[in-house]
C-alpha cells in the first residue's frame, strides 16, 4: 500500500490543546517582565497589579458595573465549588450535565453537599438535556460550553428574566469566545488557562447582586473552609473584588494574563476574540464537511462549541472495531501527529467518546488552523494503512 504523502506546510504553532491553551500570538517571556516577582501580592504594587486584571476582565468581557469580579485559587474547579459550598441549600436545585465537568459538579451537589432536594438533566455526549424542563424557581447549576464534549447552549434564551432562583454557570470555554447573557446568569466561573492562553491555577468568579444578595442573607448548614468563605461577619468580603485575594496568588501569572487582556483589548475586544474563535471552528467545520472519515461529536450544528471542537471517527473499518480498537486507532493518530511536529494535545478527553479534541479559542491563528486540516487526513490515512496491514 502506497503510504500518504505528508502536506507540505505544518502550522506554525502547533500547540492545540484544550487547557492550558496556546499562548496569544507574539508571546514571549520578555513580556512578564514587569512581574512584581519577589513583592507581596498585599504589597501597593501586588494589589495594583491584581486590581488591574480584574478591571480588565470587566471591560474585554463587558461585566455589568454592579456584578463583583474576584480572583480565585485553584482555577475554575475552585471558583465552582466555592460557589455551590456557599450559596446551594436554600432552595431546590436542578442540576444540568451533558458531559465530564457537569457530571461531577452533580456528584459533588449530591455525595459532598448531600443536598436532598435535586433534579438531574443530563444528556450524552454530543447532545443537550431538554432545558424546557428546567425550573427556574429552583437555583440551576450548568456548563455553558461542555469542554470535553463539545457542545454549548446557543444562547441564553432558555433563562428567565423574572427566575427566583440563582444561576451558576461554568463558563471556562467558554468566556472571551463566546457571547454571555450576563443579565441571565448569577454567578459566571472561569479559569484564565483557557481562550486567553493564561497559565493555571487560578479562577475567577463572578457574581451578580442576587448572588451577593443570597450570600448577606443565606448560610449553609455545613461549616465553610477558609479558602471559600465569601462572607465575614455577615458582611461580603469585599477585598477579594477589589485585588485582596484569598490566598497567595502567582504574580508571575497574573502578569501574564494581564499581558493577554491587553492583547485582546489591543486586538479588538470581546467582538474580535468571538469572531477570532467562530473563524477556527468553522475552518475545522469545512475540514469535517468535505471529509467522511469524521464527523462532529455535537449532533446539532446550532450546540457546537467554537472552541473545544470535538470530533469522533465514523469510518466503517474503525467503527468495526471494538471500544478499546477505536480508542487505539484515534490515539495512533495523535501520535503520529505529535510525532511529526504538526499538532499536540488534541486527543480525546479521558472520560469521553474517543476521538479528537482540537482547540479553537481567540488565541490560535487561522491560517495556523487551516494548515492543521491536511494533517489531519494524513493522520488518518496511514493509522488506517496500518490496521489494514494488522488485518491482512
Amino acid at each position: 500500500m502506497t503510504k500518504p504523502a505528508k502536506p507540505a506546510v505544518r502550522p506554525a504553532n502547533t500547540h492545540f490543546s484544550s487547557g492550558p491553551c496556546a499562548k496569544r500570538p507574539g508571546w514571549t517571556l520578555e513580556a512578564l517582565s514587569d512581574a512584581p516577582l519577589g513583592r507581596s501580592h498585599r504589597a501597593k504594587i501586588g494589589k495594583t497589579k491584581l486590581k488591574q486584571a480584574i478591571d480588565l476582565t470587566r471591560e474585554i468581557l463587558e461585566v455589568p458595573a454592579d456584578y463583583r469580579i474576584g480572583i480565585v485559587p485553584a482555577s475554575d474547579t475552585g471558583a465552582v465549588e466555592m460557589a455551590l459550598w456557599s450559596l446551594l441549600g436554600a432552595r431546590g436545585v436542578d442540576m444540568l450535565a451533558w458531559e465530564s465537568f457537569g457530571a461531577g459538579w452533580v456528584t459533588d451537589v449530591i455525595k459532598q453537599l448531600k443536598l436532598a432536594d435535586v433534579r438531574r438533566f443530563e444528556a450524552d455526549y454530543g447532545q443537550l438535556p431538554d432545558l424546557s424542563k428546567v425550573d427556574f424557581d429552583r437555583d440551576v447549576v450548568f456548563t455553558w460550553n461542555g469542554t470535553t464534549s463539545g457542545v454549548r447552549v446557543p444562547n441564553a434564551d432558555f433563562i428567565p428574566a423574572d427566575r427566583k432562583g440563582l444561576t451558576i454557570c461554568d463558563a471556562t470555554s467558554a468566556a472571551f469566545a463566546q457571547e454571555l447573557d450576563f443579565a441571565k446568569l448569577d454567578v459566571v466561573t472561569f479559569s484564565w488557562q483557557k481562550v486567553l492562553g493564561g497559565e493555571g491555577a487560578h479562577g475567577v468568579l463572578i457574581l451578580s447582586p442576587r448572588a451577593v444578595e443570597r450570600l448577606l442573607t443565606y448560610a449553609p448548614a455545613w461549616p465553610l473552609p477558609k479558602i471559600f468563605r465569601l462572607t465575614s461577619g455577615g458582611k461580603l468580603i469585599e477585598g477579594i473584588f477589589s485585588g485582596e485575594t484569598i490566598n497567595t496568588p502567582s504574580m508571575l501569572c497574573v502578569e501574564d494574563y494581564i499581558d493577554a487582556l491587553l492583547w485582546a483589548k489591543s486586538v479588538g475586544g470581546l467582538n474580535r476574540l468571538i469572531a477570532r474563535a467562530d473563524a477556527n471552528a468553522d475552518a475545522i467545520h469545512r475540514f469535517v464537511d468535505a471529509n467522511a472519515w469524521i464527523a462532529n461529536l455535537a449532533v446539532e450544528p446550532e450546540t457546537r462549541s467554537n472552541t473545544s471542537v470535538c470530533l469522533k471517527i465514523i469510518d466503517k473499518d474503525v467503527l468495526a472495531l471494538d471500544a478499546d480498537g477505536q480508542a487505539a486507532f484515534a490515539k495512533g493518530v495523535v501520535a503520529l501527529l505529535e510525532k511529526e511536529g504538526a499538532a499536540f494535545d488534541i486527543g480525546h478527553y479521558r472520560d469521553a467518546p474517543s476521538g479528537l479534541r482540537i482547540w479553537a479559542g481567540a488565541t490560535i491563528e487561522t491560517a495556523d488552523m487551516e494548515a492543521l486540516m491536511p494533517w489531519l487526513n494524513w493522520a488518518f490515512e496511514t493509522q488506517k494503512a496500518t490496521l489494514s496491514q494488522a488485518a491482512a
